[in-house]
């Protein structure tokens, strides 16, 4: 049914102005649901309303809730993205994309402006003289690193007025961390000439510092003042351990930022590696809310402009795995944050750079892997999850056990139904099963009719269990335990329609009473059960939403890549009965010989094919005259 727009949001639609600037579109109680920019508002707000927009799901949830549309022209494109980011930050609409951790990476400050600058860490980054260098991605690498810095340039730390008149130096003196200022041992010049060198080395220009000081060292031992030289030494040496601890990737690379993106399901991860100095100070992933049914460029795009909203440090290029739309103006707005250079947005195609992005690219799989298998481990979520579900579908018992079913199928052939299973909220594999559906083989496409024979055999096999505890499965292994058990909860993944094909499935085996059912229609993320007229939507940030669309999603999964399997063997089967000689009974030998590949058919030789039992000489030259 074609989505049909309300009088008065046909109204705004039309009067939107063809300008620069952020739309908010709104509740019929005036919440903000999502915030928007546009090079032209009409254009934009408009493609919310289209028919094109019905393939989108969240497209569709957003638009059902819709009652109002305000907006905020412009100057310029620059300035609707600044906008944009300060109203998401400030009213965290529900169907924004969202940058999931708002930490504030550590640095290193040296108070530059000051006439003694001391060094110290900090999480803000400020316009107050002070040199930065970072950002590092953990406290403790910060505190590292100037443990290390200052037994190779001993620092103040103190909080003294240094006058170079003071009586006595502190503690920090004696132990050699503090070259004394304060005592008049080392004045402003040479204090401040310390300091720059040690700019340098965190600013990876090291190779000067490192030169003089091997120029020192060798003329304090040819002056036999070996005291002198082991001190020196010890300052090399913790420069040295500086200077290698990050990897080198290259001296071109002065200050980039390398970006990629990782997805499954309604997960999403951004990895980042910071690169300064031609060396790889750190690396970092953020995980981002409210992906689903968002391009991977409009996720690389909010992350960027969320993520360096909060950033001083702006590096001199970004790295990305692929184009983005508005990668144009984010180099603007960037660079109008950064001053001092221009910023570029790549996208390389070959060499370090993209080596750098692939290398980014696995640690991000990895971190969404650990991230789902974080949450996978979290029982206190699990339990939170199935509580909220119990109470939105009023379920008589908390649905410990999930049997969520889907159906695969294409133009009607090779049709499979899938079963799987969370227990306690997390995936049983080993209780996973597929269905090959055969009533509607012949009869094209019957979604509902693969469902009822799913469904009539799933419960086929628990009423066998019930009636003989001593059945013996055909295969002769003992009875698999996961027909006897009923589901806390029958997930269909669907609408109202196979509800309905459910619910007559439970009637018939008098289950109605003792398994709970619901389907999860995927388009606008809506629940149907058994009795209620209307749908029920659970909120998007609740953990219970995030269990069933898990189910479903990994019900679908496990659905296709049955499907694949069934059609490529069926292909296998069809090419080989083009063979000359070639019947059922000697395609099934061929295939189990082989293990279903046609490549290692082909690759055989013709001696090989006939020591095949059943194939002769002559059949295993049709097959490799027909093959090759």
């Amino acid at each position: 049914m074609a989505y049909e727009k309300p009088p008065h949001i046909e109204t705004i639609l039309k009067n939107l102005p063809a300008k620069p600037g952020v739309y908010l579109l709104k509740n019929r109680r005036g919440k903000i649901l999502y915030v928007g920019k546009a090079k032209r508002l009409r254009n934009r707000v408009r493609s919310y309303f289209t028919a094109q927009a019905d393939g989108n799901s969240k497209t569709l949830r957003l638009r059902a809730e819709v009652d109002d549309i305000d907006f905020i022209i412009t100057e310029s494109e620059v300035k609707a993205l600044i906008l944009e980011e300060t109203l998401i930050k400030r009213h965290k609409p529900r169907f924004n994309i969202e940058l999931k951790d708002d930490k504030r990476y550590p640095y290193i400050r040296v108070g530059w402006a000051d006439a003694f600058p001391k060094v110290e860490t900090t999480r803000r980054v400020q316009n107050d003289g002070a040199r930065y260098f970072g950002p590092y991605t953990a406290m403790w690498v910060v505190q590292k690193t100037l443990s290390d810095l200052r037994r190779a340039f001993p620092y103040l730390t103190c909080d003294r007025e240094i006058t170079g008149a003071d009586e006595r130096a502190c503690l920090f003196h004696d132990i050699k961390l503090c070259n004394a200022p304060c005592i008049g041992v080392v004045d402003r010049e040479r204090y401040r000439a310390m300091i720059q060198e040690l700019m340098d080395v965190l600013g990876g220009k090291a190779e000067a510092v490192q030169r003089r000081l091997v120029s020192e060292m060798n003329a304090a031992a040819e002056a036999l003042n070996f005291e002198k030289a082991a001190a020196i030494r010890d300052q090399l040496q913790a420069i040295d351990y500086i200077t290698n601890k990050h990897k080198a990737v290259g001296r071109a690379m002065t200050d980039h930022d390398v970006i990629a993106l990782a997805r499954a399901d309604r997960d999403a991860t951004v990895q980042i590696m910071f690169i300064r100095n031609g060396k790889l100070i750190g690396s970092d992933s953020r995980a981002m809310r409210n992906t689903e049914g968002e391009s991977d460029q409009a996720v690389l795009e909010q992350f960027i402009s969320q993520f360096y909203a909060a950033s001083s440090n702006i590096p001199r290029e970004l790295i990305l795995p692929n184009e983005v739309e508005e990668a144009r103006i984010l180099e603007r707005w960037l660079s109008d944050k950064r001053a001092s250079s221009k910023v570029t947005i790549h996208v390389p195609q070959r060499g370090d750079k993209r080596k750098l992005i692939k290398l980014a690219q696995e640690n991000a799989c990895e971190s969404l892997q650990m991230m789902r298998a974080q949450y996978e481990a979290d029982s206190t979520k699990h339990e939170a999850a199935m509580a909220e579900l119990m109470a939105a579908l009023k379920l008589p018992r908390i649905p410990n056990r999930i049997e969520c079913f889907d159906i695969s199928t294409t133009q009607g052939t090779a049709i499979v139904a899938s079963r799987v299973v969370f227990l306690r909220g997390v995936p049983r594999k080993s209780e996973y099963r597929r269905f090959n559906i055969r009533s509607v083989a012949h009869s094209g496409a019957d979604d509902y009719q693969s469902l009822r024979e799913a469904l009539t055999r799933r419960f086929l096999r628990w009423k066998r269990a019930a009636e003989s505890e001593s059945e013996v499965a055909p295969d002769g292994s003992e009875k698999d335990e996961t027909w006897r058990l009923l589901p806390d909860l029958l997930l269909i993944d669907g609408g109202r329609g196979q509800l309905n094909i459910a619910r007559a499935v439970l009637a018939e085996f008098e289950l109605t009473q003792r398994v709970p059912l619901a389907s999860l229609a995927k388009r606008i993320e809506e629940i149907f059960v058994p009795g209620e007229s209307g749908s029920i939507y659970l909120p998007r940030s609740s953990e219970a939403l995030y269990l069933v669309q898990r189910a479903r999603d990994e019900a679908h999964r496990f659905a296709i890549t049955s499907h694949r399997n069934r059609r490529r063997k069926k292909s296998l089967a069809s090419r080989l009965e083009t063979v000359p000689g070639i019947g059922p009974k000697r395609r099934k030998v061929l295939l189990r010989h082989f293990e279903n590949s046609i490549d290692a058919i082909r690759r055989a030789s013709v001696g090989e094919l006939a020591e095949i039992n059943g194939i002769s000489q002559e059949v295993a030259l049709n097959i490799k005259s027909h093959l090759d």
